[in-house]
Protein backbone atom coordinates (compact mmCIF):
# COMPACT_ATOMS: atom_id res chain seq x y z
CA UNK A 1 0.00 0.00 0.00
CA UNK A 2 1.73 3.25 -0.98
CA UNK A 3 -0.09 5.60 1.14
CA UNK A 4 0.78 3.21 4.21
CA UNK A 5 4.49 3.41 2.82
CA UNK A 6 4.59 7.02 2.50
CA UNK A 7 3.23 7.48 5.90
CA UNK A 8 6.14 5.09 7.59
CA UNK A 9 8.65 7.00 5.72
CA UNK A 10 7.22 9.64 7.19
CA UNK A 11 7.15 8.42 10.71
CA UNK A 12 10.60 7.19 10.39
CA UNK A 13 12.33 10.47 10.22
CA UNK A 14 10.62 11.86 13.50
CA UNK A 15 10.83 8.34 15.93
CA UNK A 16 12.52 5.65 16.90
CA UNK A 17 12.49 2.26 15.09
CA UNK A 18 10.73 0.52 17.84
CA UNK A 19 7.79 3.07 17.10
CA UNK A 20 7.64 2.73 13.50
CA UNK A 21 7.38 -1.00 14.03
CA UNK A 22 4.70 -0.56 15.97
CA UNK A 23 2.78 1.79 14.24
CA UNK A 24 3.07 -0.72 10.84
CA UNK A 25 1.85 -3.75 12.45
CA UNK A 26 -0.65 -1.85 14.74
CA UNK A 27 -1.80 -0.99 10.58
CA UNK A 28 -2.00 -3.86 9.47
CA UNK A 29 -4.07 -5.37 12.33
CA UNK A 30 -6.85 -2.35 11.55
CA UNK A 31 -6.86 -3.19 7.36
CA UNK A 32 -7.23 -6.63 7.81
CA UNK A 33 -9.90 -6.59 10.10
CA UNK A 34 -11.65 -3.59 8.71
CA UNK A 35 -11.50 -5.29 5.03
CA UNK A 36 -11.28 -1.89 2.84
CA UNK A 37 -8.83 0.68 1.75
CA UNK A 38 -8.48 3.98 3.40
CA UNK A 39 -10.08 6.14 1.53
CA UNK A 40 -13.44 4.43 1.99
CA UNK A 41 -12.75 3.48 6.03
CA UNK A 42 -15.56 5.52 8.20
CA UNK A 43 -16.25 5.88 11.93
CA UNK A 44 -18.78 2.95 11.65
CA UNK A 45 -15.76 1.02 10.75
CA UNK A 46 -13.26 2.25 13.67
CA UNK A 47 -16.11 1.76 16.26
CA UNK A 48 -16.22 -1.94 15.41
CA UNK A 49 -12.89 -2.30 14.89
CA UNK A 50 -12.70 -1.14 18.66
CA UNK A 51 -15.69 -3.75 19.73
CA UNK A 52 -13.50 -6.55 17.84
CA UNK A 53 -10.15 -5.82 19.67
CA UNK A 54 -12.05 -5.62 23.01
CA UNK A 55 -14.36 -9.18 22.49
CA UNK A 56 -11.36 -10.89 20.27
CA UNK A 57 -14.48 -12.07 17.94
CA UNK A 58 -14.43 -10.23 14.18
CA UNK A 59 -16.90 -7.89 13.90
CA UNK A 60 -17.58 -7.47 17.15
CA UNK A 61 -19.99 -9.86 17.87
CA UNK A 62 -21.14 -9.82 21.67
CA UNK A 63 -21.89 -13.75 22.42
CA UNK A 64 -20.93 -13.06 26.24
CA UNK A 65 -20.31 -8.79 27.43
CA UNK A 66 -18.66 -10.39 30.42
CA UNK A 67 -16.29 -12.43 28.36
CA UNK A 68 -12.75 -10.35 27.88
CA UNK A 69 -10.56 -13.36 27.92
CA UNK A 70 -10.54 -13.62 23.87
CA UNK A 71 -9.87 -9.70 23.83
CA UNK A 72 -7.16 -6.96 24.06
CA UNK A 73 -6.16 -4.96 26.94
CA UNK A 74 -7.21 -1.13 26.92
CA UNK A 75 -4.07 -0.30 26.10
CA UNK A 76 -2.82 -2.49 23.38
CA UNK A 77 -6.38 -1.06 21.67
CA UNK A 78 -5.55 2.60 22.88
CA UNK A 79 -1.98 2.40 21.40
CA UNK A 80 -3.78 0.72 18.19
CA UNK A 81 -6.39 3.33 17.66
CA UNK A 82 -3.63 5.99 18.35
CA UNK A 83 -1.84 4.49 15.33
CA UNK A 84 -4.50 5.07 13.46
CA UNK A 85 -5.42 8.10 13.98
CA UNK A 86 -2.19 9.20 13.15
CA UNK A 87 -2.24 7.41 9.74
CA UNK A 88 -5.23 9.42 8.81
CA UNK A 89 -3.95 12.13 9.99
CA UNK A 90 -1.18 12.18 7.87
CA UNK A 91 -3.33 11.90 4.86
CA UNK A 92 -5.22 14.64 5.63
CA UNK A 93 -2.51 16.90 5.91
CA UNK A 94 -1.59 15.59 2.50
CA UNK A 95 -4.74 15.71 0.85
CA UNK A 96 -5.64 12.02 0.45
CA UNK A 97 -8.29 12.20 3.02
CA UNK A 98 -11.39 15.04 3.75
CA UNK A 99 -11.37 13.79 7.55
CA UNK A 100 -10.03 11.64 9.88
CA UNK A 101 -12.58 8.69 10.43
CA UNK A 102 -11.32 8.50 14.15
CA UNK A 103 -13.62 9.84 16.58
CA UNK A 104 -12.34 12.19 19.24
CA UNK A 105 -14.78 10.64 21.95
CA UNK A 106 -18.43 9.98 22.51
CA UNK A 107 -20.69 12.95 22.68
CA UNK A 108 -22.41 13.33 26.18
CA UNK A 109 -25.05 15.10 27.42
CA UNK A 110 -22.82 17.95 28.53
CA UNK A 111 -21.27 18.09 24.73
CA UNK A 112 -22.53 21.74 23.91
CA UNK A 113 -21.57 23.30 27.46
CA UNK A 114 -18.06 21.49 27.15
CA UNK A 115 -16.59 20.55 23.40
CA UNK A 116 -14.49 18.11 22.85
CA UNK A 117 -14.74 16.66 26.84
CA UNK A 118 -17.04 13.36 25.27
CA UNK A 119 -16.16 10.16 26.65
CA UNK A 120 -12.91 8.83 24.95
CA UNK A 121 -13.32 5.44 22.86
CA UNK A 122 -11.34 3.21 25.46
CA UNK A 123 -10.95 3.77 28.83
CA UNK A 124 -7.67 2.74 29.90
CA UNK A 125 -7.15 1.92 33.73
CA UNK A 126 -4.70 3.85 35.72
CA UNK A 127 -2.80 0.85 37.83
CA UNK A 128 0.12 1.11 40.41
CA UNK A 129 3.47 -0.89 38.27
CA UNK A 130 3.70 -4.57 39.76
CA UNK A 131 7.36 -4.53 41.76
CA UNK A 132 9.72 -7.90 42.13
CA UNK A 133 10.46 -8.49 45.82
CA UNK A 134 14.22 -9.16 46.30
CA UNK A 135 13.53 -13.16 46.37
CA UNK A 136 11.80 -13.31 43.34
CA UNK A 137 14.70 -10.97 41.48
CA UNK A 138 17.19 -13.41 42.62
CA UNK A 139 15.31 -16.13 41.62
CA UNK A 140 15.01 -14.83 38.08
CA UNK A 141 18.43 -14.15 37.65
CA UNK A 142 19.45 -17.41 39.03
CA UNK A 143 17.57 -19.29 36.30
CA UNK A 144 19.53 -17.87 33.76
CA UNK A 145 22.36 -19.79 32.77
CA UNK A 146 24.77 -17.34 30.93
CA UNK A 147 26.49 -14.60 32.35
CA UNK A 148 25.72 -12.31 29.41
CA UNK A 149 22.22 -13.26 30.64
CA UNK A 150 22.44 -11.89 34.05
CA UNK A 151 23.85 -8.73 32.95
CA UNK A 152 21.26 -8.06 30.43
CA UNK A 153 18.26 -8.71 33.32
CA UNK A 154 20.87 -6.36 35.90
CA UNK A 155 20.57 -3.69 33.62
CA UNK A 156 16.98 -3.67 33.91
CA UNK A 157 16.36 -4.31 37.31
CA UNK A 158 19.28 -2.53 39.15
CA UNK A 159 19.75 0.13 36.19
CA UNK A 160 15.79 1.00 35.15
CA UNK A 161 17.19 0.22 31.34
CA UNK A 162 14.74 -0.44 28.26
CA UNK A 163 15.26 -3.67 26.50
CA UNK A 164 16.28 -1.62 23.38
CA UNK A 165 18.97 0.45 25.70
CA UNK A 166 20.31 -2.60 26.67
CA UNK A 167 20.50 -4.16 23.29
CA UNK A 168 22.12 -0.42 22.37
CA UNK A 169 24.91 -0.66 25.19
CA UNK A 170 28.49 0.19 23.24
CA UNK A 171 31.54 -0.97 24.80
CA UNK A 172 32.48 2.67 24.88
CA UNK A 173 29.23 3.55 26.98
CA UNK A 174 30.36 1.15 30.36
CA UNK A 175 31.96 3.52 32.65
CA UNK A 176 33.23 1.34 34.91
CA UNK A 177 35.32 3.32 37.31
CA UNK A 178 32.22 5.03 38.18
CA UNK A 179 29.88 2.36 37.91
CA UNK A 180 28.07 4.05 35.53
CA UNK A 181 26.35 3.49 32.09
CA UNK A 182 25.91 5.69 29.11
CA UNK A 183 22.27 5.54 27.28
CA UNK A 184 23.22 7.25 23.92
CA UNK A 185 19.68 6.35 22.24
CA UNK A 186 16.89 6.25 24.88
CA UNK A 187 13.11 6.68 24.38
CA UNK A 188 12.32 9.94 22.49
CA UNK A 189 16.25 10.25 21.60
CA UNK A 190 16.83 10.98 24.70
CA UNK A 191 20.28 10.74 26.54
CA UNK A 192 20.99 9.93 29.85
CA UNK A 193 23.68 8.53 32.48
CA UNK A 194 22.34 5.74 34.38
CA UNK A 195 24.13 4.78 37.58
CA UNK A 196 24.08 0.66 38.15
CA UNK A 197 25.13 -1.85 40.91
CA UNK A 198 28.37 -3.25 40.88
CA UNK A 199 26.28 -6.19 40.76
CA UNK A 200 25.72 -5.38 37.03
CA UNK A 201 29.36 -5.07 36.66
CA UNK A 202 30.57 -8.20 38.02
CA UNK A 203 28.04 -10.16 35.58
CA UNK A 204 29.42 -8.09 32.94
CA UNK A 205 32.96 -8.60 33.54
CA UNK A 206 32.78 -12.80 33.69
CA UNK A 207 30.58 -12.41 30.67
CA UNK A 208 32.95 -10.23 28.81
CA UNK A 209 36.46 -12.60 29.66
CA UNK A 210 34.17 -15.85 29.44
CA UNK A 211 31.62 -15.70 27.09
CA UNK A 212 31.88 -13.08 24.33
CA UNK A 213 33.45 -14.67 21.15
CA UNK A 214 36.76 -13.75 20.73
CA UNK A 215 36.41 -12.60 17.43
CA UNK A 216 33.39 -10.47 17.58
CA UNK A 217 33.93 -7.35 15.24
CA UNK A 218 30.80 -5.09 16.46
CA UNK A 219 30.93 -2.37 19.29
CA UNK A 220 28.17 -3.67 20.99
CA UNK A 221 28.29 -5.21 24.24
CA UNK A 222 26.05 -8.04 24.10
CA UNK A 223 26.07 -10.51 21.18
CA UNK A 224 25.02 -13.85 19.84
CA UNK A 225 27.55 -16.60 21.76
CA UNK A 226 26.90 -19.32 19.32
CA UNK A 227 25.50 -20.81 16.09
CA UNK A 228 26.24 -19.61 12.57
CA UNK A 229 25.20 -15.60 13.79
CA UNK A 230 28.03 -15.78 17.02
CA UNK A 231 29.52 -12.62 17.57
CA UNK A 232 26.98 -10.34 16.18
CA UNK A 233 25.08 -8.36 18.08
CA UNK A 234 21.73 -9.57 19.51
CA UNK A 235 18.69 -7.49 17.86
CA UNK A 236 15.00 -7.74 19.27
CA UNK A 237 12.66 -9.45 17.78
CA UNK A 238 10.19 -7.43 15.51
CA UNK A 239 9.29 -5.63 12.49
CA UNK A 240 10.91 -2.98 10.16
CA UNK A 241 8.69 -1.05 7.74
CA UNK A 242 9.93 -3.09 4.76
CA UNK A 243 9.32 -6.39 6.67
CA UNK A 244 6.17 -6.49 7.96
CA UNK A 245 5.35 -10.07 8.71
CA UNK A 246 2.77 -11.73 6.20
CA UNK A 247 -0.03 -14.16 6.98
CA UNK A 248 -2.98 -14.08 8.55
CA UNK A 249 -3.25 -10.71 11.72
CA UNK A 250 -4.59 -11.78 14.69
CA UNK A 251 -8.03 -9.96 15.67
Amino acid sequence: MALLDAYLEFLAVRSRPNTVAAVAYDLKVFFTVVGKPPAEVVAADVLGFVTAQHTGRPGGRLQDVTDRSAGLSARTVRRRLSSVSGFFAFLQARGDAAANPVPRGLPTRRERQRPRQGVPLVRTPRTLPRVLSPVQVDALLAALRTHRDRAMAEAMVLGGLRRCEVLGLRLEDLQVAGRRVFIAEGKGGHQRLIPVSGRFFASLAAYLHLERPADTVTDRVFVVLKGPVGGRRCRPPGWTRSSIPPGPVPV
